[in-house]
C-alpha cells in the first residue's frame, strides 16, 4: 500500500517521539515469557485473519478510548503492532500523551512477523 505524504509525515514525527522494537525483540520477549501487554491495533477484519501469540485487540480507532479499562496501570510495559508499524507508531504516541510510560511500537508489524515465519494464532 502506498501511503500519502501527509500520513507519512505524521508517522515519521511520531517515530521520533516513541520507542520502537523489532520483530526479533518481541519474539525474544515472548519466548522468555516476559510480562507485557501485546496490543494489536489493526482493524477487526485484520485481527480475525490472524494475530501474534498472546496479543489482545484494540483497534486504533478505539485504543485511546478503551486502554484505561484494559490497562489501568500507566507503568505497564506495552508493545503495539499493526500491519507495518505505521498505525502502531501513532497509537503509541497517543498512549504516551495519555501518561503511559513504557510504550513501544513494533516496527515492521504483522507483515514482517509473518514473513519471518514466526508463530501466529487465529
Amino acid at each position: 500500500m502506498k501511503h500519502s505524504p501527509g500520513f507519512l509525515r505524521l508517522v515519521e514525527a511520531a517515530r521520533r517521539e516513541i520507542a520502537e522494537v523489532s520483530i526479533e525483540q518481541v519474539k525474544a520477549m515472548l519466548d522468555r515469557g516476559e510480562q507485557f501487554l501485546l496490543l494489536d491495533v489493526r482493524e477487526e477484519s485484520e485481527w480475525r485473519q490472524g494475530h501474534l501469540p498472546r496479543a489482545q485487540h484494540l483497534c486504533k480507532g478505539i485504543v485511546e478510548r478503551d486502554i484505561e479499562a484494559l490497562c489501568p496501570d500507566p507503568g505497564t510495559p506495552i508493545v503495539l503492532y499493526c500491519g507495518g508499524g505505521y498505525r502502531s507508531a501513532l497509537a503509541a504516541q497517543n498512549l504516551q500523551r495519555m501518561g503511559y510510560t513504557k510504550v513501544a511500537s513494533m516496527w515492521g508489524g504483522w507483515r514482517a512477523w509473518v514473513e519471518a515465519g514466526y508463530p501466529i494464532e487465529r
